[in-house]
């Protein structure tokens, strides 16, 4: 490695996905010099996707939600400095941004509120008093996050004590049949967390985002790129390939990190933007104090994933505008199982992505094993698995033309890439039953010391930014926070 990275640096952020790269630009922002460590050859975390056979597959970024001008996503992405750069197209043209497949209905998501409640209307028309009461508490989300109240708070700050309350306890008091149920338990499935232990903040937030404007990369954008861009036009620096073996504590104070291949960087502020049990890992056991240790451990995580790319030919399968859940419900309402479906046009081909639940116990035989170290046997289930997912992705497209399997990742592979503990997909589980324990991670018990990423306070772009803004908030305290970073959000 040839730059010098013995000098006193001011802040070092561990790990450069989302959380990493937009704390690391706040602060370069606030006029902190900042270096960004990645363990990886490229920088990114699940921003990044990766190209199998000339063919673009994403990973993390599948779309975006609330990007439209004005809106809490886009108004984020301007003043990190990113928006020119993240060239997006908008979905929902057709009226259609996620299309919902049950056996017995179909369901789609459009833009707008409205027009989410005018079809749920028309899809159950004898609830109409069950979903007035689901889109009061919609509205009062939307309306919240576009206030963007959370930078003056040290929560996520709703008044209404309801949004606090489980989404499916809200449904079933108001008497929603198991097909509605189904329909407005969606949203909170896919980020991880069963509609009955899932606050209706959390789920309403992730809905509401997507229903202001639903967009997705255009061909070639890598997000990651822009922000990295971004935070070297302030001074920063992105050092990739030398994960961080420890972080070094004097006197419970941070005052450097040591990494893997030896190199110790001194500097006053790490911020640990992975898994907080991650970060747990790297301190000196004698350096945290038992209850804080306890509090982290005790964190339940969201499930993981399995992802399947496929290329088909695209004069048969041309890219379908909107997304498409396979969905698996039972006669209470409750979603054991779905699949993401999205077809992207590249050129004369397209690439099928299919997401689905990684069924961690399919993996357990190679838990204790590292990526290469699996043996043909994994390889073998893993595209016995994909085989599977093919056939029954062929029940909704029909014949897949031209099909020929481009990739396969599982959990293990997420929990390998992204140091997510068990191959988690959006960190710690932000349900109920944890919200006191996951609240306020961006504080650590030792000093100097910061946690960002998804896990600090919720999952998805927006939210992992939203925990970004916090984390910075900590660093610079709150006069100098309102001054450098909240007062822009005010005008």
């Amino acid at each position: 490695m040839s730059m010098d990275l013995s000098r006193s640096m001011d802040v070092l952020v561990v790990g450069s996905g989302i959380g990493g790269l937009s704390t690391g630009i706040l602060l370069a922002r606030s006029g902190f010099r900042v270096t960004v460590l990645e363990k990886n050859p490229h920088p990114g975390g699940m921003m990044r996707g990766f190209i199998r056979q000339k063919m673009e597959c994403p990973v993390g970024v599948h779309y975006l939600g609330a990007l439209g001008s004005g809106q809490i996503l886009r108004r984020f992405f301007d003043f990190l400095g990113v928006s020119s750069e993240i060239a997006v197209e908008r979905m929902g043209q057709a009226g259609v941004i996620d299309r919902y497949i049950f056996d017995d209905l179909t369901f789609d998501l459009p833009e707008g509120m409205d027009a989410y409640e005018k079809n749920l209307r028309t899809a159950f028309p004898h609830e109409q008093h069950q979903i007035t009461g689901i889109m009061t508490l919609l509205r009062q989300a939307e309306k919240h996050l576009n206030s963007l109240d959370f930078l003056f708070s040290d929560l996520i700050g709703f008044a209404q004590p309801e949004q606090f309350q489980a989404i499916g306890e809200i449904m079933t008091r108001l008497g929603c049949s198991p097909g509605l149920k189904a329909v407005l338990g969606v949203p909170s499935h896919w980020i991880g967390v069963p509609p009955d232990q899932c606050p209706a903040f959390y789920h309403n937030m992730a809905l509401a985002s997507y229903l202001m404007s639903s967009w997705r990369l255009k061909k070639g954008v890598k997000m990651v790129d822009a922000f990295v861009r971004r935070l070297e036009n302030l001074g920063g620096r992105v050092v990739c390939g030398d994960g961080v073996e420890s972080i070094r504590v004097e006197s419970r104070r941070v005052c450097g990190v040591r990494t893997v291949s030896g190199i110790e960087i001194k500097a006053p502020v790490v911020v640990g933007a992975v898994h907080p049990k991650v970060v747990l890992a790297m301190l000196p056991h004698e350096a945290v104090r038992p209850l804080y240790r306890k509090r982290i451990l005790q964190l339940q995580d969201t499930y993981g994933i399995m992802c399947v790319h496929a290329q088909l030919d695209a004069s048969a399968h041309p890219e379908i505008s909107h997304n498409i859940f396979r969905i698996d419900r039972d006669e209470n309402g409750n979603i054991p199982d779905l699949k993401f479906y999205q077809i992207r046009g590249q050129g004369a081909k397209s690439v099928m992505s299919i997401l689905t639940s990684g069924k961690a116990e399919l993996w357990r035989k190679w838990e204790n094993t590292r990526t290469g170290q699996r043996g043909r046997d994994y390889m073998e289930a893993k595209e016995q698995q994909a085989q599977n997912l093919l056939i029954e992705a062929g029940k909704i497209f029909g014949p897949l033309k031209g099909c020929r399997l481009l990739d396969v990742y599982t959990p293990l592979t997420i929990r390998d890439w992204v140091n997510s503990p068990a191959g988690s997909a959006y960190g710690v589980v932000r349900s109920c039953d944890q919200l006191f324990t996951a609240s306020l991670l961006n504080r650590s018990s030792v000093a100097g010391l910061f946690l960002a990423g998804q896990s600090v306070m919720a999952p998805g772009v927006i939210g992992t930014i939203m925990g970004s803004f916090h984390t910075a908030r900590f660093i610079l305290g709150p006069e100098r926070f309102r001054e450098s970073i909240a007062s822009y959000f005010q005008k």
